[in-house]
């Protein structure tokens, strides 16, 4: 009795016909065939190896290197046509091989049952999402040169906390990004590694030349074991971390800046480009790309933890479980490149209001300076702290800001306090304290800058 199921790779073993929705539940062709470049030309390599381990003939190896041109050429004119029967790009692209005559044979079977050039492509889209990881980070970087004299107020526990520079604040967003760039450097030599070659399980059993595969597919260096290199997908999983951080950086970004654009705040203005406004209400002008921004990291969170989940539950080697990498691997890469091609756009256009920042700064945020003013008369800064908060509660109970409080009340708290203590109340006097490395005084600013600039002079010259 012939098989139903012999026109499939697999169908030799099986009788009658698959259910149509256990077709559909197996197939990946519907995400999968994003990754029909990576597919041809792995392909392509490996039949070079075949004819090298003499399975195939020079004259049968370049027939099928001119069949996969001709597939190459049509997906690259958007003329491929899917078929029902195409379970996934590997069989999609074996189907048109066959039916463009390229002397396609027996030995071939075993190139397309052990083509695993999928890596390929997530080698290609980690380096796209690293080209694209920079443009944020090149776009916040002009700010802080062109913005360092702008003071504003600095917030811990969402409380005004310190006077800081605004390009301090920019730096700060900066520093998280350059982590995220250097992190996805370290993901990108994790994944470079070729499993071709690896079989389904124990390996090739035809001699296969997998030094001349690794060159022809340009990877950094050859899987160590067959059994892991079928069934490990640490670098998808490390991808969706990566993607799940970045995003985490920018829905942090995000959420300040959408305080600091409402009334209450006034500290930026966000272009037309980047808001959108209400179907009811006239005035409103809504951060909402600030909000998808911050709603996307959820999308990403989600697909990371739901994809570790399922590598939870494996055991070794390959399961059809792991055909959900593709799908986390695609929507992941597709909403951060999305995410950070607005989040440049935003940051690029927005208006910084200089006087309601500066505007924002009140006394009470120079209490910390007034603790200071006393360690640098002698007292301990434990004794200094609590000095200051009886300064503070004084203001208070008298309802003025701290800097109206008299030498005298200060002088109930603690005869260290002089008429020199007026020192304090200088908000630029303030942030210039703080020149260690790492501060917000101008000089430690400005050192920063030169710090980054030169990182990002020296990621544009990595390859």
């Amino acid at each position: 009795m012939a098989s139903s199921e012999g026109n499939k790779l697999w169908g030799g073993r099986f009788v009658g016909n698959t259910d149509p929705i256990m077709e559909k539940f197996n197939a990946s062709i519907a995400y999968d065939q994003r990754m029909w470049e990576a597919d041809v030309k792995g392909s392509k390599a490996y039949v070079k190896a075949l004819q090298k381990a003499g399975l195939v003939t020079q004259n049968e190896m370049e027939q099928i290197l001119t069949g996969l041109d001709k597939v190459f050429d049509e997906w690259s004119k958007g003329e491929f046509k899917i078929k029902p029967g195409d379970e996934d790009i590997h069989t999609a692209n074996e189907r048109r091989l066959k039916i463009r005559g390229s002397g396609y044979g027996t030995s071939s079977a075993l190139w397309w049952k052990e083509l695993q050039c999928k890596i390929a492509h997530y080698v290609h889209i980690i380096l796209l999402m690293y080209n694209y990881q920079t443009r944020p980070f090149q776009t916040i970087f002009h700010g802080p040169s062109r913005e360092i004299e702008i003071l504003c107020p600095g917030y811990t526990h969402m409380q005004r906390a310190q006077p800081i520079r605004w390009s301090h604040w920019i730096l700060s967003h900066a520093v998280a990004l350059s982590r995220d760039v250097e992190r996805l450097e370290d993901i990108r030599k994790h994944v470079n590694v070729m499993p071709l070659g690896s079989g389904a399980i124990a390996g090739n059993p035809f001699n296969i030349d997998r030094e001349l595969l690794r060159q022809e597919l340009k990877f950094d260096s050859i899987s160590i074991n067959s059994m892991d290199a079928t069934g490990q997908r640490d670098f998808v999983a490390e991808f969706l971390f990566w993607a799940s951080m970045c995003l985490t950086h920018l829905s942090k970004m995000a959420e300040d800046l959408i305080l600091y654009s409402t009334k209450e705040f006034s500290f930026i203005t966000l272009t037309d480009a980047y808001s959108t406004g209400s179907s009811l209400m006239p005035q409103k002008k809504n951060a909402d790309s600030l909000e998808l921004i911050r709603s996307k990291a959820g999308r990403v969170f989600g697909r990371c933890a739901g994809f570790l989940m399922t590598l939870k539950g494996l055991p070794s080697t390959y399961n059809k479980d792991l055909q959900e990498d593709k799908e986390a691997m695609f929507d992941t890469y597709d909403t951060v490149h999305a995410v950070l091609q607005v989040a440049t756009g935003v940051i690029s256009t927005l208006k910084v209001n200089q006087p309601a920042m500066e505007g924002a700064l009140s006394p009470d945020m120079l209490a910390t300076d007034l603790a200071y003013h006393l360690v640098r008369k002698g007292m301990p800064f434990r004794e200094a702290h609590s000095c200051a908060g009886k300064a503070v509660y004084i203001a208070e109970s008298k309802n003025i800001h701290l800097s109206q409080i008299t030498v005298e009340d200060l002088q109930t708290v603690s005869p260290l306090f002089d008429k020199d203590v007026s020192s304090v109340w200088d908000y630029n006097r303030s942030v210039e304290q703080y020149s260690a490395p790492g501060g917000t005084a101008r000089s430690s600013v400005t050192a920063q800058i030169e710090h980054f600039r030169t990182w990002l002079q020296a990621q544009k010259q990595k390859p």
